[in-house]
């Protein structure tokens, strides 16, 4: 906890980690200092928006005079005359719009008439703003779309019009607008918290449910608990705002939307950190933006997998983090591989991804370069200046806010010398023949079903995605016939899927009959996993079917189970559940006791992100050194809905099995959903063996609200918390530390995340100093300072290391050995055995890391008297006849 003795890891240190060399005694400024770059590229930093009460900036976009204007998260917009490249006056000209629109405006006000936007761009000789704010007296302009005008030419915008009012706010509302490739329309894109508004039109046909039987758990902290499909959204509009049309949904919070050169769409979607374990967690990605795609978020854990046919999997899984900005380097002066790239913002990490495409079939393989990085470096919004270079901000959520440009040798070249140079995209076969599918997404055409049918069986999965949403915009007259009495396994699958989503309960029986008439075992794995996502999209849909027929779909169904893969019996096991199948749950059980995890593939690995950012790193720290068995898991989720099939047996093998699944770690919410699966398959059991069961399958080891494991960290500091200071906090422990609280000091050092890292009396983590003579060796303002201000000193004994690779990528973690030929790194304080071998040989340079692994502002939810519990405990280091405990004691400077 403390940065004087910070939780680190354990090892010897090296003296032997070189510094960063300095090229010559220029004045080095500290905030691009601690910046990565690629060979050949420069950073400068521009503007600091919260040194200058300008607040913290989140959105950006050039107007026609090169001029940049910004947006304060909670204020006003900024324009900024920036200084070339290379001009020895680093300080941008900036004044603060004050936007009229037939009313006085009060200029003293934070947002002069606009703000609050998480989107700006400028086009059609206008400023549209993406507004993401709940109306308030402060500011009463709502969330929407704005579009802002000068019409007396005087370069002020005078003239404010709302496109459409949005619902929704907040870090999951409304986010961004940006321009089509032909320049004659828009696109917007919002999070899942914003209400999908009524559309023109839809390329998603506007049919969308949760479509799973696995048994719904909503996250147990109540996230999004009240969201609904179809998830975040991106829509097409027209310039006047006047024409919307959905183009894709299904995302959890994306906050960014680019084109590429070949007018391809992509997003950045984000995770759900909470999620961490379970087998319904899905990384950040990136997801290519085809017309009426769907990408699967449902709330909790009712996420599609992305093997689902009737969703699209990812173009890259990139990992844990925050997305925020996604901006296309086709206007940079970069090397051509960057003008070819996305440029995908982390704003947890700081890390700027490099996401190199690669065409593949009728969409793309990629692959991502840490293309800049910096510690702390929240990164917000990006976008490719009229001069060729990068510009970013950092800031959000009150945060530091600062502004950068990053540019390369290359940025005096012309743009002719760039473009004769660049290679021209290639389109694919395949592309083309999605492209030629999309014409008939929207709605109905001549000609669609017979020009799309053939294509439901296309090996490129995207076509036949394509093919499948051409179908479902024709009248289900026209082809539900076609779909039931169809030979092709392949295209059966696809069609009995539309149909499903469009037909009524009538044709609920013809439908499994059909798909019962395929033969299962000639279908290859992938095929197999269709027909089972057919299965469950109709029963989901339609309900059980009758008594005869379900029995005939169990007897089709339950040979197959299990199978050899993972997903296959994901499927099995939820379907044959639902259905009451007489062997699903002494199957699944088995499966349960014997299931091994297959591995993920993510872009950055989770050890890497660790000690970059220890206030999220932290909660994947802990995952890490005690992962849940994600596939277990699923089973034991799955088996909770099972109200048949029980013997006493597999009952206690079942809830023995949830007893030790409470010592795997996973993110915030697994204990919560792993106790309302318990709790769902306990409403199954005979109410005479309630508590047996109850008792076995660990109700002992859980809080109160069965959120978190009934340890001294379910203590919830009772606040209300402010942003502590030390010339705040130092003057509640000179007055006197008096009759203080021993047990409530313990639980608040355990909550505050003290206990996990560090020793005291002989108990805690072993990863961080012993603090047990803590209150002999320093004084209250030492502590305090250390807690408040943890990276200010960091002592070298402690202090991480940055290892910057060949590749242009980089590791962080602490040096605990090396020697000729190795660098041994520990990532994780929570598992420091765990060591990762760098070859000396692919380390360009090494410095030591400014930030210390010391999760910031641990006490800013304490109130005076639980700061003032927490310090006695420190400086008593837990000894109940310490001073601090007695009515009579007072706080020395320098308690002994």
């Amino acid at each position: 906890m403390l940065a004087l003795s910070v939780a680190v890891l354990v090892g010897s240190s090296c003296s032997r980690v070189e510094q960063a060399e300095t090229v010559d005694a220029t004045p080095v400024d500290p905030r691009t200092e601690k910046l990565k770059l690629p060979t050949g590229f420069k950073a400068d930093h521009l503007y600091s928006p919260s040194e200058n009460e300008h607040g913290s900036w989140v959105s950006m976009t050039f107007d026609p005079k090169g001029r940049l204007i910004t947006s304060d998260q909670y204020g006003a917009l900024y324009r900024l005359e920036l200084p070339p490249i290379g001009a020895d006056s680093a300080q941008p000209k900036i004044e603060k719009l004050i936007i009229g629109d037939g009313a006085v405006i009060d200029s003293a006000k934070t947002h002069g008439g606009m703000g609050y936007a998480q989107g700006l761009l400028w086009a059609f000789n206008s400023l549209y703003v993406m507004v993401n704010h709940n109306s308030n007296e402060e500011f009463e302009k709502g969330s929407g779309l704005y579009r802002l005008q000068d019409t007396d030419g005087d370069d002020q915008f005078d003239k404010v019009t709302l496109l459409k009012s949005l619902v929704g706010e907040g870090e999951h509302g409304p986010h961004s607008v940006v321009l089509a490739p032909d320049k004659k329309s828009l696109y917007v894109v919002a999070g899942n918290h914003t209400d999908l508004p009524k559309m023109d039109a839809y390329r998603l046909p506007p049919v969308w449910k949760d479509d799973n039987l696995f048994p719904q758990i909503k996250d147990p902290r109540g996230h999004a608990n009240d969201r609904g499909a179809p998830g975040g959204w991106i829509a097409q509009v027209d310039s006047l705002g006047e024409r919307w049309e959905l183009i894709s949904a299904g995302y959890r919070n994306p906050f960014d939307i680019a084109f590429n050169d070949a007018g391809d769409l992509f997003t950045y979607d984000s995770d759900m950190e909470w999620d961490f374990g379970m087998p319904w967690y899905r990384p950040t990605r990136i997801c290519h933006v085809t017309s009426g795609s769907e990408y699967g978020w449902r709330t909790g854990n009712g996420k599609w997998s992305p093997a689902y046919p009737d969703n699209l999997p990812p173009v890259l899984n990139i990992g844990q983090g925050s997305p925020t900005n996604l901006v296309h380097g086709g206007k940079a002066k970069f090397p051509e591989k960057y003008r070819n790239a996305l440029f995908g913002f982390d704003w947890s990490f700081g890390i700027i991804y490099a996401i190199h495409l690669q065409p593949e079939g009728s969409s793309y393989k990629a692959t991502a370069e840490e293309f800049v990085s910096g510690s702390p470096l929240p990164l917000t919004d990006g976008v490719i200046g009229p001069d060729g270079a990068l510009y970013f901000l950092t800031g959000g959520r009150r945060l530091e806010s600062d502004l950068y440009r990053v540019y390369h040798d290359d940025h005096e070249k012309t743009d002719a010398q760039l473009a004769s140079s660049k290679t021209a995209p290639k389109e694919t076969a395949a592309h083309k023949l999605r492209e030629q599918l999309e014409q008939y997404h929207g709605e109905a055409k001549a000609g669609a079903v017979d020009f799309a049918w053939p294509h439901l069986k296309h090996n490129d999965r995207f076509v036949r995605y394509a093919a499948r949403i051409a179908v479902e915009h024709q009248p289900v007259s026209q082809w539900q016939q076609r779909a039931l009495n169809e030979t092709d396994p392949l295209i059966k699958t696809q069609a009995i899927i539309a149909l499903a989503r469009h037909a009524n309960k009538t044709q609920s029986s013809q439908m499994l009959e059909s798909l019962m008439a395929i033969d299962y075992a000639k279908l290859p794995e992938a095929k197999q996993l269709d027909l089972l996502r057919a299965f469950e999209v109709v029963l989901f849909r339609h309900g059980t079917p009758s008594p005869a027929l379900k029995q005939k779909v169990i007897a089709y169904l339950d040979p197959q189970f299990p199978a050899k893969a993972n997903e296959l019996n994901r499927s099995l096991s939820k379907v044959l559940i639902a259905l009451d199948a007489p062997q699903a749950v002494s199957k699944t059980i088995a499966l349960l006791e014997t299931a091994k995890d297959e591995k993920s593939e993510t872009a950055t690995a989770s050890s890497d992100l660790i000690l970059r950012n220890p206030q999220y790193g932290m909660d994947i720290a802990g995952m890490l050194a005690s992962v849940p068995p994600a596939q277990q898991t699923y089973y034991a989720t799955a088996l909770s809905a099972a109200e048949t099939g029980w013997t006493p047996e597999l009952r206690e093998k079942y809830f023995k099995w949830m007893y030790d699944a409470f010592k795997y770690k996973g993110g915030r919410s697994y204990v919560g959903f792993v106790d309302k699966a318990r709790q769902a398959a306990l409403s199954h059991v005979p109410k005479s063996q309630y508590e047996h069961y109850n008792t076995i399958s660990g109700d002992s080891l859980l809080s109160g609200g069965g959120l978190e494991l009934a340890t001294s960290t379910s203590y919830r500091p009772k606040g209300p918390g402010r942003k502590w200071t030390v010339e705040e906090a130092l003057p509640l422990v000179e007055s006197g530390l008096t009759n203080r609280d021993l047990e409530q000091g313990k639980a608040i050092y355990a909550a505050t995340l003290c206990k996990s890292c560090h020793t005291m009396g002989g108990e805690g983590g072993i990863v961080g100093p012993d603090l047990t003579q803590l209150g002999s060796r320093f004084t209250p303002k030492d502590i305090l300072e250390a807690i408040i201000h943890p990276d200010s000193v960091i002592s070298d004994q402690y202090a991480a290391s940055i290892f910057y690779l060949k590749d242009g990528s980089s590791v962080v973690g602490r040096l605990t050995n090396e020697d000729e030929n190795t660098y041994y790194v520990s990532q994780n304080p929570f598992a420091p055995q765990t060591l990762r071998e760098i070859p000396k040989s692919n380390v360009t340079r090494t410095k030591t890391s400014e930030v210390s692994p010391m999760v910031p502002h641990l006490i800013d939810r304490l109130n005076p008297e639980e700061l003032k519990d927490l310090m006695a405990y420190l400086i008593s280091a837990g000894k109940k006849d310490h001073k601090v405990y007695t009515a009579s004691a007072k706080a020395e400077s320098n308690p002994q």
